[in-house]
C-alpha cells in the first residue's frame, strides 16, 4: 500500500543506545564501512586500515555517548562512538554498513549523538574528517557543522590531527569540524 501524500515512509532503522553487547561487533561493522573508501584510489588502503578497540567502544557504552541504528530484528547497521572532554562532545567514529548507507542512518545517528550531548550538557560536538571524501566533510557541513580553522583549534583538536598526520594521513586531506549546540531545553 502506498503511504498517503505527505506522509513519511517508516525509516528502515532505529537508533538506540549502545549496550554492552554491541562493542564487540562495532569493529568489524567499521571495517566493513570503510570498504567505501576503496572507491577513492588515494585512499583505498582505509579499506584494510585499524578499527577503533572494543574498550574504546565500551567506554563510550560506559559515558553514554555511543549510539547504534538497528533494523526491526537489532541487527546492527551503524554507529557513533564518541566521548566527552571538558564541555564538547568529541565523535571517534561513525560508520554506515553499505547496505544500510544512503537511507540516512548516519544523519539521525549524529542527531542522536548532539541530542545526548545536550542532554549531558555539553555545548559542542567536535570531530576530525577529510576535507573533501563526500561522505565526510561535505556531509558534516550539510548538517550544520562549520570546520574550524587552524588558528582557532584547541590543543586537544591540534594533536588529534597531528596524530592523524603520523599515521599516514596527508595534512592538507584533513579538518576539524565544529557544531555549537543550543541548551538543553
Amino acid at each position: 500500500m502506498d503511504q498517503p501524500s505527505g506522509t513519511a515512509a517508516p525509516r528502515p532503522y532505529t537508533i538506540r543506545p549502545a549496550s554492552m553487547a554491541d562493542a564487540a561487533a562495532l569493529p568489524a561493522l567499521e571495517q566493513a564501512a570503510a570498504q567505501a573508501f576503496c572507491t577513492i584510489p588515494e585512499l583505498k588502503w582505509l579499506a584494510d586500515g585499524d578499527t577503533l578497540p572494543i574498550p574504546t567502544h565500551q567506554a563510550c557504552i560506559t559515558a553514554r555517548t555511543c549510539w547504534v541504528g538497528v533494523d526491526d530484528q537489532d541487527r546492527l547497521l551503524g554507529f557513533l562512538s564518541a566521548h566527552p572532554y571538558g564541555d564538547t562532545l568529541h565523535i571517534l567514529e561513525m560508520s554506515v554498513i553499505p547496505a544500510a548507507q544512503g537511507r540516512g542512518l548516519g544523519r539521525h545517528l549524529l542527531r542522536a549523538a548532539c541530542a545526548g550531548a545536550q542532554a549531558l550538557g555539553l555545548r559542542s560536538v567536535t570531530l576530525t574528517t577529510f576535507v573533501t571524501v563526500p561522505w565526510n566533510a561535505p556531509f558534516y557541513a550539510r548538517q550544520g557543522f562549520s570546520v574550524v580553522p587552524p588558528s582557532a583549534q584547541d590543543a586537544r583538536l591540534r594533536t588529534i590531527l597531528a596524530h592523524e598526520v603520523a599515521q599516514g594521513f596527508a595534512a592538507e586531506s584533513r579538518c576539524a569540524m565544529r557544531l555549537d549546540l543550543p541548551p538543553a531545553p
